[in-house]
């Protein structure tokens, strides 16, 4: 699940309709994503970052609603 998540986010991140700002914070996501932490730690760093960015009012609709599909993908992973 993990995996498919990061491989969703990096679909986001190379997407160049998307604001820098938020490529840049979905990059992060992905980096906590592929550390070496534990699981756990890991799901809930990120579920933070990615809840942060559904709140943001520069991330354009439909990247929210990916957003939140992977949000969802990784919730369902704890």
């Amino acid at each position: 699940m993990m995996g498919e998540a990061v491989n969703l986010l990096i679909q986001i991140e190379e997407d160049m309709t998307v604001p820098k700002n938020i490529r840049t914070k979905i990059r992060e996501a992905i980096s906590i994503l592929n550390s070496d932490d534990e699981e756990a730690i890991k799901l809930d760093r990120s579920l933070q970052h990615l809840d942060g960015l559904t709140d943001d009012p520069s991330v354009p609709s439909y990247t929210r609603a990916q957003i939140l599909n992977i949000v969802s993908l990784l919730e369902s992973n704890e």
